[in-house]
């Protein structure tokens, strides 16, 4: 396993990161502990989740599950453990958002469900408009003080946010934002316009979600001929990127690799990434995303796939502007 630190912080994490959001929905709680187990086996020690994971009906399940495996494995202390506060958790007024009501309440909910007295990256899972900085900080602020958090980050913000989050927090004295969670995949580069200049810019370490774009970037078409991908949506998106797709995976079957385990390389290859966010629903996938650190793109490799999947134009405002 490669590691790496976790944004400008002293904590070392590893290159893939393990979702757990298909734990309970997708994934039943026995293989959702082998995968556990074996991610760890494997060397992954960076472990996400958020408060809202489990579904519509059944928020909070999937910190459960990740809670009864820390309590049968023992392995606690082996893991950098992230989760995240924002979503709506019950129909109660204060149940959602980053009021430092919510957010008091939510930690300890949290904590309780994940059976263990600390959360070491404790991620707002979306930027709350209708809450000052000041109260967001001075709640985080509290949790770090009391040892139930050791780190925060951010999830979907814009650059201008985490510009705002940091300069509040810096004028607190405070560590402030020490990571942020973005879609990031060939398919979806918008974040390299602004939130990767500003995470570089304030060292955060960035966590790319849905690095394979929903599956479009997992050998789609060959699943498709299989009638794995039957949804009505997914086959219009399918028919409308198909070239692209098809000089995609054209690109992976030259180099003799799986479609998904490129597109994570491809990931890992970017300067402002500490890591892909994996979410496994078997064993099987979980091993095939650890195949993607032996995978090495040269600058051709990384031309051809810029070709392909053409990015915003670089940063801002160069990327639209003289």
């Amino acid at each position: 396993m490669h590691y790496t630190q976790l944004g400008r912080t002293g904590a070392k994490v590893s290159r893939i990161v393990l979702g757990t959001m298909n734990f309970g929905p997708q994934t039943e709680e026995a293989e959702a502990h082998r995968i556990m187990d074996s991610a760890l086996d494997q060397g992954i020690n960076f472990f996400d989740t958020a408060n809202v994971y489990g579904g519509a009906d059944r928020r909070g399940w999937t910190e459960e599950i990740i809670g009864r495996w820390f309590e049968k494995s023992g392995r606690r202390d082996e893991v950098v453990l992230a989760t995240k506060v924002f979503g709506n958790m019950s129909d109660r007024p204060n149940d959602s958002r980053l009021s430092a009501v919510h957010i008091r309440c939510a930690v300890d909910d949290s904590l309780r469900r994940l059976q263990t007295d600390h959360i070491d990256l404790y991620q707002m899972h979306h930027i709350d408009r209708n809450t000052p900085w000041e109260e967001v900080w001075q709640a985080m602020d509290t949790l770090v003080a009391q040892g139930k958090v050791v780190y925060v980050g951010s999830s979907n913000f814009a650059g201008w946010h985490i510009a705002a989050a940091c300069e509040s927090a810096r004028a607190r004295h405070s560590l402030g934002l020490v990571s942020e969670q973005s879609l990031y995949n060939l398919t979806a580069r918008t974040v390299e316009l602004e939130v990767l200049p500003a995470a570089q810019e304030y060292g955060l370490g960035v966590l790319p979600w849905s690095p394979l774009g929903g599956g479009l970037l997992g050998g789609v078409l060959r699943k498709i001929e299989d009638g794995r991908r039957s949804e009505e949506h997914m086959r219009k998106e399918i028919e409308q990127r198909r070239e692209q797709l098809q000089r995609w995976e054209d690109f992976c079957d030259q180099r003799g690799e799986e479609p998904g385990d490129v597109a994570l390389a491809w990931l890992l290859h970017q300067p402002a990434v500490t890591g892909p966010i994996v979410g496994p629903r078997t064993m099987e996938q979980l091993d095939s995303a650890v195949r993607a650190l032996d995978i090495e793109l040269d600058d051709d490799a990384l031309a051809v796939l810029d070709d392909i999947f053409p990015g915003p134009g670089g940063t801002a405002p160069e990327a639209y502007a003289w």
